[in-house]
């Protein structure tokens, strides 16, 4: 079965998964796979000399169970995950996956039909995850769903792991030979669903195409 797979990556807090969520909302027989949800237990990520916990590294995920995760998707696309009701069974599946370390993880590079990247300065990325570490208490006051970080950041982890790491893995891409759609991440949530949504409908209508040629 045709199915058609979106990447969304990107810097840490540059609302890849607001997104992810918003697009499918609006995308029919649309299902998402977030990286998040396959963190290894805190107890077996490894540690730096800095006593720094190697959160954004590959080796923190367990990337065997998301493959598997994804290639039970691909096998029956439909009816697997929790996916849009809209749209008829004639509409190309759907799926997208969301997640700060994607393009850097080579089994998945045959899997995209578009790919994005959300970008955002060392600053506002540093102001916006200083501001939802602080979010817990108005979150759970006000039932609001908000990320918070668990084990929370110690003083210096951002400028002494997250940041560099997300400049290394962001150097490592520039070997990447298929095109990525590199977005403002500080661009409001409304412009940059629309300008993804926008983009979206033409390649799926370009895919609907291609159905009929061949």
């Amino acid at each position: 079965m045709k199915t058609f797979v979106i990447g969304i990556s990107g810097v840490t807090n540059g609302g890849k998964t607001t997104l992810a969520k918003n697009l499918q909302k609006h995308l029919p027989n649309c299902s998402v796979i977030s990286q998040d949800d396959f963190f290894k237990p805190e107890s077996e990520i490894e540690t730096d000399t800095n006593g720094f916990l190697q959160y954004d590294v590959l080796e923190a995920l367990n990337m065997e169970k998301m493959m598997s995760t994804i290639s039970c998707w691909m096998e029956s696309p439909r009816h697997s995950l929790a996916s849009t009701d809209s749209g008829s069974t004639e509409e190309i599946p759907i799926l997208i996956i969301e997640g700060f370390l994607l393009f850097n993880y080579k089994p998945l590079d045959t899997l995209w039909n578009r790919s994005y990247f959300l970008t955002i300065p060392y600053e506002e990325c540093k102001r916006r995850r200083r501001h939802k570490e602080y979010q817990l208490i108005e979150s759970l006051s006000q039932h609001i769903s908000t990320r918070i970080y668990e084990p929370p950041d110690i003083p210096g982890y951002f400028d002494g792991h997250v940041w560099p790491m997300y400049l290394k893995h962001r150097q490592e891409m520039e070997n990447i030979t298929w095109e990525i759609v590199y977005l403002d991440g500080t661009k409001s949530e409304e412009d940059l669903f629309s300008q993804v949504y926008e983009d979206l409908i033409q390649e799926l209508a370009k895919q609907k195409c291609l159905q009929v040629t061949t």
